[in-house]
Parts: structure tokens; C-alpha cells; sequence
């Protein structure tokens, strides 16, 4: 008998070691595929320009700060999605999981690693929390089911939020479920420990991950009391009250990061951003874009972004969730009837607290209009946010559906292996389900994986309009330089420039300041008077589509200065042109005249003082100059039918009536049938095969000495 004991546990032990490894490996596969998913998928970040927010916090937090100060140049230095308040800039975002990317970087040099290690962590917290809830094997399963679903591969592959929180809630159910089963209080502690910074991060995410165990907790909180009233403390009450505690530390931790903040303990920093872009009904808004978000509304948004996690972002896509949701019965059926000894055999707080998290989560998400959000057309799943990322805001869910699609396939297994069993000898039955799995786990791969490439290659166009946008950075070697960046979707930096980010005490071997208006950049030059200056510019227009690339531009800048400053522009013309109309204008007015059957270099003088600026054609007055402005010469070219070319050149200038200063060059473009057509018109010295064969625009300045 004690032979047969022994045998019957070493047999256990060897199975419980040969999952381990198994798990140990998927958790390294997890780890390197998103390492390398981030570094060749994700190099310059992708097209959700929140992780230049947790990227520069994370920044700020190695420097030791919670904000940045830039004083009167805060509007110049503003970061995407952070708040102004008198010089004083920060982020209206928790600095959880920022601290994550932070360690990464002081320890390693690249915050990347982070994401490795939240992949490896949740793979294994997966694994953790079947084992625990079920048995080793279906933990196995469950952390492969985890880690291939095209939500985990994508969105853990980038600087957000969604799966470090997850990796704080897994190891809160972890814990939670532990202290349960043993009556291991330090577990119940480090539960209370863990959903309290995950609070601390994400609140809403947390809080609607806690239901269902907070309702279990309540529960068995209240039978303790009713069989043994409060003296003397139960171990229920004690375990939850010590998770309760840990939980209320996150919480604490978070009001007084809010106190710090924003000034007031109960004012979370989103808040202070955008007052009404908070869960709840009605109307919603934030940064212009606003809309009532109706109950109605609500619930159809929320019934795509489910629709399109279970046929497309979840592992297998239907076919998993149909894997999940037989799960569900058949810890259903287990639990009420006691049969199906095929089925692994869950505990009642696990199957309850799991199986609550697909109600908490759809139902709480429904009141956040975040998920009406990335869906651009409800009925499109291959457009907006959520055709890249997948519905990020129901993250929580891949947890409660990998487990019970695991218990599905497991009970799948062992049913298939029964029958078998039933003609064949047990080694038989078990050698021809490993030969079905060895069959069909490739051609299952090859189908999960195909659903992942799709927003991989949606992601990766994305990654080749940043390639060719940075490419001047690749090419230049900068140092001790102040770079003026464009202001495609407004006055934010890192939107959509992620990759071009200030240190946090904008002293960096590269400052990036908005290029804006003149009075402004010249406040910004004052302050960096010895660096090299350059502007970033590039011909095209910038749009979200990633059929639409621009060619960038990076030109050295000077100050040029005196008591005047003369220059000359010299201009092709084409064969076809009839006249030519050279027109200069300052804020207080303009000067022009024309030239007729102009030859194919046209030049013009033109002058700029103290006291203003003028055409060296003829006799006139200056145009006043006051203080800093824009100085505007265009010569615009007249064809016999009418037709316009337009050589456009803005001088930002400034004066004080005795000196002039000149950002040299100018901002040139070069314009067909408008006199001003912005950035598509960005005239390119090195590049003459983007413009037309005739196109030169050459300017030159002479600096009246003193």
C-alpha cells in the first residue's frame, strides 16, 4: 500500500515539474515575442499617442519628478495630454504603469524590457491563477490561451496602460484565491496590496476587476458573523479585512497623488484635463470632441467592441470564445450536479469570482464612453483605434476566457482519452490524442496567427510613415541643439511626434520646442541662445492615413541681425509665364508691383530694418514692423491663361525701431494656383525631383554691419 502511495506521488510530482516547464516555457515565448514585436513592429510607437505621456513620465520619474516645470515657455514645451497650471505641466494620467518603464530604463537602458516583463508576468500570473483555481494542467493551458490572443500579443507590445494593470489584478486574484483556499493571510495582505495599486493606476479597471471578489468577500463575511458574531474574529473576516486594508492603501495612496496634483484629494488629474470625460451618462466631452452618450448609445457601442474581442481579438476568435463559453457550462454543470469527472474540478469562490469578471467588466465598461471612442465606424472593425489595438478597455476580459476555454480543451482531452480508453488500452488512448494534438496544434497556430497579422500590418504602415518622417533624425547627428517641431494636430508636443521628446528639465542634448508664433519661438530662442537651432518642417499634409507620407525636412537655423538687413530672392520662371507680381507685407500693411515677360531668373531686393521693411524697387516707405511678426514676400507668376505658380517666403522678424532680428532662412513654399497653401507646398532645396524642373527658390542675406 505505502509502495503504491509513493508511486501514485511521484507520478503527481513528475507531472507537476513537467507542466512547470511547460509553463516556464510559454512564459519566455510570451517575453520574446513582444520584446520583438515592440522593437521591429513598434520602433518609433505607434499611432496611439498616449505612450509619449507614460513614456515621458516615466522620465520625469527617474529625474525625480511628478511635473515639469517650464515657466514661461510652457505653452512651447506643452506634452500631449498634460496640464498647464502657471509654468507647471503634468500628465492626466496615474504614474502607474510610468514607475514600470521608469525601472526599465534606470536599470537597463530600454524601456522595452518592461513590456517583456509585463508579458512574462501576466503569462505567468495566468498560469498561477489556474493552478490555483483548477489544477496545474489547465493553468498551462490557459497561459498559452492568454498569450497567443491578438488583444495580449498587440497591446502588450506598447507603452499603455491595459496589461500592467491586468498583471496587478491577476496577481490580486492570484493572492486572493490562495488566501481563500489556505487561510494564508500574508496572501490576503499582498491581494489587498496589489488591487490597490492597481486603483492607484486605473481605477474604474480595478474597481470593476474587485466586484466579484469584493461580492464573494461579502459573502462569506457575512456567514462568519452570522454563525459566530465578531468575538472571536474569524479567519474569514480577518483574511478579508487585511485585503480590505491593502486595498484602501491604494486608494489613500491615490487621493493624496490627487491632493498633490491637482490640489484637491478627490480631483483625479483626467479631470482636471477634461472634466466630462469621465465614466458615466450624458454628455461627454474632451478637446472639442463631444457627444450625449446615451444608455442606448451605450449599449450598442459596448455590443460591437464585444462582438469584435470574441471574433477577432480573443485566441482563435470564435471559435475560442465558443471554447470559453463551454467552459462556463461545464463548470456549471460540475458544480451543480457533482458529475462529469472528464471535467477538472473547480472550487466555488474561483468558478464564482471568475465567472463574475464577464459580467463586472462589459457591464461597468458600458458606462464609459472610451469604447464608443475607438471605434471610428461602430459596424467597421478594420478602422479606428480598436482595428489596431483591439478593445484595450476590456483587457481584464482575456483573463476569465482563457481559463474557461482551458477547462474546455482539458475537458475535451480527458473525454476523447476516455473513449478511447474504452476499446484501446489507456497507453494507446493517450500516444493518439497526443498524435491529434501534434496534428492540429500547428494548423491551429497558423489560424490564431493570421488574426493577429492583421493589425500587426495595420500597425506596421503606421511604423513606415514614421520611418520615412524621422528619417532627417537618422541622418543627422544632433548635440547641444534646439529643434522647432510642426503643430499638425495643434499645440501639443509628441502628437503625433512621440519619439521626439524633451528631458524633464529641458536641458537635453536635444530641445524640442513648438514651432509657433513669432513672439513665441523668439522667447524660445532667447532662453537657448547658444544652442545650434534648426527647424523640423516637411512637404505634405499629415493625416492620420498611412497612404499619406510626407517628405521631412531638417534645416539649420540662424539669427541674423543689425541695424537693416538687405536680401535677395531669386526665382525660375517658366517660358509660359506672362508676369509676375512681387508683393511684400508686414502687419501694418503691403507693397507690390508687377513685371512684365519676366526672363527665367527673376530676382528680387528687398529690405528689412529696425524700422521696418520695404522693396528696393522704386521709391516707397517702409511697412511698420512691430515687435516680433511675420514678413511675407511672394512673387506669384501669371500665365497668359491666368494660371498662378507662387513662390511664398515667411521671414519671422523682430524689431524695436533701431535693430532688426531675422530667423534665417525663411519658411519657404512654393505653391500652384493659391498664393498660401501651408506645408503641401514645402519647398525642398535638396530634393528639386519633388517640384517641377523650372522651380528654384534661392534667398540670400547680407547683414548691414552694427
Amino acid at each position: 500500500m505505502d509502495a503504491g502511495r509513493d508511486r501514485l506521488q511521484a507520478i503527481v510530482r513528475g507531472r507537476g515539474a513537467r507542466e512547470r516547464l511547460l509553463a516556464a516555457a510559454v512564459v519566455v515565448a510570451a517575453a520574446v515575442l513582444t520584446y520583438v514585436i515592440a522593437a521591429v513592429v513598434f520602433p518609433h510607437h505607434s499611432s496611439n499617442h498616449d505612450e509619449a505621456v507614460y513614456l515621458q513620465q516615466a522620465s520625469m520619474l527617474l529625474a525625480g519628478q511628478l511635473e515639469l516645470h517650464a515657466g514661461e515657455l510652457a505653452d512651447a514645451f506643452h506634452p500631449w495630454f498634460f496640464i498647464e497650471d502657471g509654468g507647471r505641466l503634468y500628465p492626466k494620467y496615474q504614474p502607474y504603469p510610468a514607475v514600470l518603464y521608469a525601472a526599465a530604463m534606470g536599470l537597463l537602458g530600454e524601456p522595452s524590457v518592461a513590456l517583456a516583463g509585463v508579458a512574462a508576468a501576466n503569462t505567468g500570473l495566468v498560469y498561477l491563477l489556474g493552478a490555483e483555481a483548477v489544477d496545474r494542467r489547465v493553468g498551462v493551458v490557459a497561459a498559452a490561451v492568454f498569450a497567443a490572443a491578438p488583444l495580449s500579443v498587440v497591446t502588450t507590445a506598447v507603452f499603455l496602460p491595459y496589461a500592467p494593470t491586468t498583471m496587478l489584478n491577476l496577481a490580486f486574484a492570484v493572492l486572493y484565491l490562495r488566501g481563500v483556499r489556505r487561510g494564508h493571510l500574508p496572501s490576503a495582505a499582498g491581494a489587498g496590496l496589489a488591487i490597490g495599486l492597481a486603483f492607484f493606476g486605473r481605477p474604474l479597471t480595478a474597481v470593476l476587476f474587485a466586484a466579484p471578489f469584493i461580492a464573494h468577500a461579502l459573502v462569506a463575511v457575512g456567514r462568519s458573523l452570522s454563525a459566530d458574531g465578531l468575538r472571536p474574529l474569524a479567519e474569514p473576516i480577518r483574511r478579508n479585512a487585511l485585503t480590505a486594508a491593502g486595498g484602501l492603501a491604494g486608494v489613500a495612496l491615490s487621493l493624496a497623488y490627487n491632493a498633490r496634483m491637482t490640489g484637491s484629494p478627490l480631483r483625479f488629474p483626467y479631470e482636471a484635463f477634461a472634466p466630462q470625460d469621465g465614466p458615466g451618462f450624458g454628455h461627454r466631452e474632451i478637446l472639442g470632441h463631444s457627444l450625449e452618450y446615451t444608455p442606448a448609445l451605450a449599449v450598442e457601442t459596448n455590443a460591437y467592441v464585444l462582438w469584435y474581442l470574441a471574433t477577432r481579438w480573443f485566441t482563435l476568435g470564435l471559435v475560442g470564445t465558443a471554447c470559453a463559453l463551454a467552459g462556463v457550462g461545464l463548470v456549471a454543470y460540475r458544480l451543480r450536479t457533482g458529475d462529469g469527472s472528464f471535467i477538472p474540478e473547480i472550487e466555488s469562490p474561483a468558478a464564482w469570482t471568475l465567472g463574475g469578471l464577464l459580467v463586472s467588466v462589459p457591464l461597468g465598461n458600458v458606462a464609459f464612453w472610451g469604447n464608443y471612442n475607438i471605434l471610428a465606424t461602430m459596424s467597421d472593425p478594420t478602422d479606428g483605434l480598436i482595428s489596431q489595438f483591439g478593445p484595450f478597455y476590456h483587457f481584464d476580459l482575456l483573463v476569465p476566457l482563457s481559463l474557461f476555454a482551458a477547462v474546455a480543451l482539458v475537458s475535451a482531452t480527458r473525454l476523447a482519452r476516455n473513449r478511447l480508453a474504452d476499446g484501446y488500452s489507456p497507453e494507446k488512448a493517450r500516444v493518439a490524442v497526443a498524435i491529434a494534438l501534434i496534428v492540429t496544434l500547428p494548423l491551429v497556430g497558423v489560424a490564431n496567427a493570421s488574426l493577429a497579422a492583421q493589425p500587426l500590418e495595420r500597425n506596421a504602415a503606421y511604423t513606415e510613415k514614421y520611418e520615412t518622417a524621422y528619417a532627417p533624425f537618422e541622418n543627422e547627428s544632433l548635440d547641444d541643439a534646439l529643434v522647432f517641431v510642426p503643430t499638425p494636430y495643434g499645440e501639443w508636443q509628441n502628437h503625433p511626434f512621440q519619439s521626439l521628446r524633451n528631458d524633464p528639465g529641458f536641458d537635453g542634448p536635444v530641445v524640442y520646442a513648438l514651432d509657433r508664433d513669432p513672439g513665441e519661438d523668439f522667447a524660445v530662442l532667447d532662453a537657448y541662445p547658444d544652442r545650434q537651432h534648426y527647424r523640423y518642417t516637411y512637404r505634405g499634409e499629415w493625416t492620420p492615413s498611412t497612404d499619406r507620407h510626407v517628405t521631412p525636412k531638417l534645416e539649420p537655423l540662424d539669427v541674423r541681425e543689425g541695424e537693416r538687413v538687405t536680401a535677395r530672392t531669386t526665382v525660375g520662371v517658366t517660358d509660359r509665364v506672362a508676369r509676375a507680381r512681387v508683393r511684400l507685407s508686414t502687419d501694418a500693411g503691403s507693397h507690390e508691383y508687377s513685371v512684365e515677360d519676366p526672363n527665367d531668373r527673376m530676382t528680387v531686393q528687398w529690405e528689412l530694418a529696425g524700422d521696418g521693411a520695404r522693396l528696393n524697387e522704386g521709391d516707397r516707405e517702409r511697412l511698420t514692423i512691430d515687435g516680433a511678426e511675420k514678413v511675407v514676400l511672394t512673387v506669384t507668376l501669371v500665365d497668359a491663361e491666368g494660371s498662378t505658380f507662387t513662390y511664398r517666403q515667411e521671414a519671422t522678424v523682430r524689431a524695436d525701431g533701431d535693430r532688426i532680428e531675422v530667423i534665417w532662412p525663411p519658411d519657404r513654399t512654393v505653391c500652384p494656383l493659391v498664393t498660401d497653401c501651408g506645408r503641401e507646398g514645402t519647398y525642398l532645396p535638396d530634393r528639386p525631383d519633388e517640384h517641377r524642373e523650372w522651380v528654384v527658390f534661392e534667398t540670400r542675406v547680407d547683414e548691414e554691419p552694427g
